[in-house]
C-alpha cells in the first residue's frame, strides 16, 4: 500500500473509520472488456443499463487515449486491479490521488464522462486540479510503457483504470468512487481535508 494511501487510513481509523484493500472480478486487466463480461454472466436486468452507459464511455474514452483494444481482448480475467481502499459496511471505495493521477490524460478521460454519471466527488474541482498539476505531473513516469498503450504510456493507462473504477463501480450497483486528491503525498491531511464529509461512513 502506498504511504500516501496507507496514512490516509491511519488517520480513518481514528475515527472509528475501518479501511481495507480489496479487488473486483469486474475490475481486472481486461478493462471494460472484463466488464461486460462479468456483468453479463451475472444476469442482473438492475445493472444491465447503467453497464452499457458505462462501456459506451469507456470504449470512448480507452480510444481517445490511444489504447489497443486487441490488447484487452487478450488480457488476463485473472489479474484483478486493487482498489486503494475499501469500506466493507457500506461497499464504498475511496481512491487517494497523488499527484501522477493529476495528468492531461487523466483530463482528457474526465471530459468524456457521461453528464448524468454518478460520483462521489466534484468533477469540475477534479478537472482544474489536473489542469494546475499536469504541467509538473505530466513530466512523472511519462517514458515508461504500459501493456495497452505503447512505449509512454503510463499515465494514460493510469486515468484509464481510474476512469474505469469511477463507471463502473456504480454501474455494478456499488456506491459511487470517493476520491480524495493528495497532489502532496500527504495522506494524513488529506483525510483532515474531508474529515466532515466522510465521517457518515462510520455512522449506522
Amino acid at each position: 500500500m502506498p504511504a500516501v494511501v496507507d496514512a490516509f487510513a491511519e488517520a480513518a481509523a481514528g475515527d472509528g473509520i475501518v479501511l481495507g484493500a480489496t479487488s473486483f472480478d469486474w475490475l481486472c486487466e481486461q478493462g471494460h472488456v472484463g466488464l461486460e463480461r462479468v456483468a453479463k454472466d451475472r444476469r442482473d436486468p438492475a445493472i444491465v443499463a447503467p453497464v452499457i452507459a458505462s462501456l459506451h464511455a469507456l470504449d470512448a474514452i480507452f480510444a481517445r487515449l490511444g489504447g489497443d483494444a486487441a490488447v484487452l481482448h487478450a488480457a488476463r480475467e485473472n489479474l484483478l486491479l486493487a482498489v486503494d481502499l475499501y469500506h466493507g459496511p457500506t461497499g464504498t471505495i475511496i481512491e487517494v490521488d497523488g499527484a501522477e493521477h493529476l495528468t492531461s490524460a487523466r483530463l482528457t478521460a474526465l471530459d468524456l464522462y457521461p453528464p448524468d454519471t454518478r460520483l462521489g466527488f466534484d468533477l469540475e474541482e477534479l478537472k482544474a486540479l489536473c489542469r494546475e498539476h499536469a504541467p509538473t505531473s505530466d513530466h512523472l513516469s511519462r517514458g515508461l510503457a504500459a501493456k495497452g498503450f505503447g512505449f509512454g504510456g503510463v499515465q494514460r493507462e493510469r486515468a484509464y483504470h481510474d476512469a474505469l473504477k469511477d463507471l463502473a463501480t456504480p454501474a455494478m450497483g456499488h456506491p459511487p468512487v470517493i476520491r480524495i486528491a493528495a497532489p502532496d503525498g500527504d495522506g494524513a491531511a488529506a483525510y483532515a481535508r474531508h474529515r466532515e464529509a466522510l465521517l457518515h461512513l462510520s455512522r449506522p
